[in-house]
This record gives C-alpha cells, structure tokens and sequence, in this order.
C-alpha cells in the first residue's frame, strides 16, 4: 500500500473531530483526491468506552456521494478489542452496499487478520428462525397424518392392553397386587367426598327443575319417579365418571408422563418388565372395579338430594317419597347405570394411561398430556352413553 507520508498537502477539506465525552475513542474524517475518505482512529477502541457509531461513517458518504475508497489511518491507535472489530465490520458491510472499496492495509496486522476470518464464513442459509405460514391444504394434511398417527398409537396401545389383560388371566402378567390396592383405595375411598357432594347437588337441581312443572299439574310426587330413573339409569354414572376423568384420570397421567420424563419407563423396559403391565393394568383394573361401586353411591346420594326437595318444598312424606322411588326405579335400570359406570372405568384408564405413556420428553408435555387425557376421557364417556343409550333402546332394556 502506498503509505500516506503528507496528508495536508493532498487534503481539500478537514471534517471536524469526533469525540466520545472521555476523549479515549476518537475518529476523524478527511476528504482526499479522487474520491478518497480518509478515517482516521486514534486513542481505545475497547468494550465499555463510548465508542463512535456507523451513522457518523454513513452521514459522512451521504454528504460525500463521490466516494469511491474509504481508508484508514490507525498510527495513533493504542488499545483495540472486539468493539473495534464490531465498528469495522459494520464499516465494511456498509461500503459494500454502497459499492465503495475498502482499504484495511492501514490497520494493525491482528485487526486484518479477524477481519478476514470474520468474512470468510459465510452465514448458513438456514441459521436464522424464519417463520412461514403453512398455506390450508398443508394444514389439512398435517392433522390428517396427526390424526392416523393419533389411531394407530390408539389401537396399538389397546392391543397392549388386551394382551396383558389375557396374561394376567393366565398368572402370567408382572404387577403388585400392592400397587392394585393402593390405586384402588385412591379412585374409591379417596374419592367419596367429591361424589357425595357433586351427586347431592346433582339430585337437588334434577327435584327442583323437575317439581317446578310436576307442581302445575298438581304430579309432585312424581319428582320422586324423575330423580330415581335419571340417577340411577344414567346421571349418576355420568357424573362420577367425569368426576373421575378430572380426578383420577389427571393424575394417571401426570404421573406416567412425568415417569417417561425421568426415562422410569425405558428403565422398565431396560430390566424386561413391560409397562403397560407393570403400570397400566393395576390401574386399569382398579378403576374398572371401583367405577360401578361410586356410580352405586351416587345413586343413593343423588336419590337423598331428591328426597330433600320433595319433603322440604313438595310437602311430601319420607316413605310416600320412598315407596314411589321404589316403584319407578327397576333392576334394568340399576345395572344399565352400573354397566355404564364399568364402561367409563375403561375409557378414563385406557385415555389417561395412553397420553401419560406416550408423553413427550419435557415438562410442557406433561401438562399437554394431563389436558389431553382429561378431554379426551369426557368426550368418550359422553360418546359411549350416548351409544349405551341407543342400544338400550334398540334392546327394549
């Protein structure tokens, strides 16, 4: 490079100095012949000083449009760090826009050096997160595959199921009976309180929407008829059964989705022991068990919370009330609703044990999968009465 020995004789006009408010970074600029911009950089260009911005570079080429070589002056440059290589680059990358060439044969021979390797990688095409909107048939393709992906895990985890369903019939299934009566006592005795409540409520609502027509027609004592037939045929093992999916369904989930986060479940599978055994049917089982006798408990509580109704605003009496209930209510009713309650015993445990099993491997998933269980088991239990329902029809049950 043809080193600048006499700059006043070549200089047409001198810009004016640039200072940082403690004077240690400083940058100057001159206009020489043909069409050169001489800055010049003195003083620390170090991280933490107040060091001079890219706009005073681009307001000086603005004022100047016939700049065609910007070059460097750093003879009175003392410390540099990474700043001064941030301001360089931002130097360079704006000369380039503007089609100007860079002389750098001036600066020290470090600061080339970083120079170089700073451009001579260039930037992956697909470094940056670049968001695109999916157009609608991408959309509608995509949740067709999520959704035969979502069945055919569905089907498979069934035949799991089954298969150690059949095994545990032969003996042969590896589960503790330990387990099995600790869940049992969670999904039964645990949860009287929550179905009393629900199921008492549930009656009361049923006898007073009921008496408020009944008693135009001078028919009270048909609220009794009204409570018994839809608590105990469908109601009560309606109302459990959702119960359950919020309670015990939740925490099927949570529990097996935060087992496949700690990688308990590869452990499982590591050691030869199958989880849908070792973990699916205690619960399995234990819910289908216990589902018939709350759906049973329901029905008397919710038969109380009539009763209350009837002899509080009706003016009934307790054993008119009674003798009526006794009278509407049948036997066909009675195990329809405890079927019913056996049925949404399943489908809570096989939903619940589903998305827990098959939960991803983040802490988000397990919420994911705690949502999509609870959901998931309402919808089904909503779906199956209504098919227990129509087949009762069908079958003049």
């Amino acid at each position: 490079m043809k080193r600048i020995e006499d700059k006043s004789n070549q200089r047409e006009d001198a810009g004016v100095v640039k200072r940082t408010e403690d004077s240690r970074s400083i940058m100057s600029f001159s206009r020489l012949q043909n069409g050169v911009l001489l800055v010049t950089i003195s003083g620390e260009w170090k991280l933490g000083l107040e060091i001079p911005s890219i706009e005073e570079v681009r307001m000086q080429l603005e004022t100047e449009p016939q700049v065609q070589q910007l070059i460097f002056d750093a003879q009175e440059l003392k410390e540099w760090d990474s700043g001064l290589l941030t301001f360089l680059i931002k130097v360079k990358n704006l000369c380039s826009a503007r089609n100007i060439a860079l002389e750098k044969g001036a600066l020290p021979h470090g600061v080339q050096r970083l120079l170089d390797l700073a451009s001579a990688v260039a930037e992956r095409k697909d470094a940056r997160l670049e968001t695109r909107r999916n157009s609608f048939f991408e959309r509608v393709g995509d949740l067709a595959v999520a959704l035969w992906r979502g069945n055919r895990e569905m089907l498979e985890f069934i035949g799991e199921v089954l298969v150690a369903f059949l095994r545990m019939l032969f003996g042969k299934a590896r589960y503790r009976r330990s387990d099995l009566f600790r869940i049992m006592q969670e999904c039964g005795a645990q949860a009287l309180p929550i179905v009393s409540l629900i199921s008492i409520l549930v009656g009361l609502i049923l006898a007073f929407i009921g008496a408020i027509q009944l008693k135009i027609f001078g028919a009270q004592i048909y609220v009794a008829s009204l409570v018994g037939i839809g608590m105990v045929r469908a109601l009560a093992a309606i109302m459990t059964g959702i119960i359950m999916a919020g309670r015990t369904g939740a925490s099927f989930a949570a529990q097996l989705g935060t087992m496949q986060v700690n990688e308990e479940i590869d452990a499982l599978k590591t050691l030869g022991i199958s989880p849908v055994e070792f973990l699916v049917l205690p619960r399995m089982i234990a819910l289908f068990v216990m589902m018939p006798l709350l759906a049973l408990y329901a029905d008397l509580m919710g038969i109380l919370g009539g009763m209350f109704i009837g002899v509080s605003l009706l003016n009934l009496n307790f054993m008119e009330y009674y003798n009526k209930t006794r009278e509407a209510v049948s036997l066909n009713d009675l195990w329809i609703g405890l079927f019913s309650a056996g049925v949404f015993g399943i489908l809570i445990a096989l939903a619940a044990c589903l998305r827990g099993i098959r939960c991803g491997r983040t802490a988000s998933s397990v919420g994911e999968a705690t949502t999509s269980a609870v959901v998931t088991s309402i919808v089904s239990i909503i779906v199956a009465m209504a098919i227990i329902t129509v087949l009762c029809h069908v079958l003049n049950i």
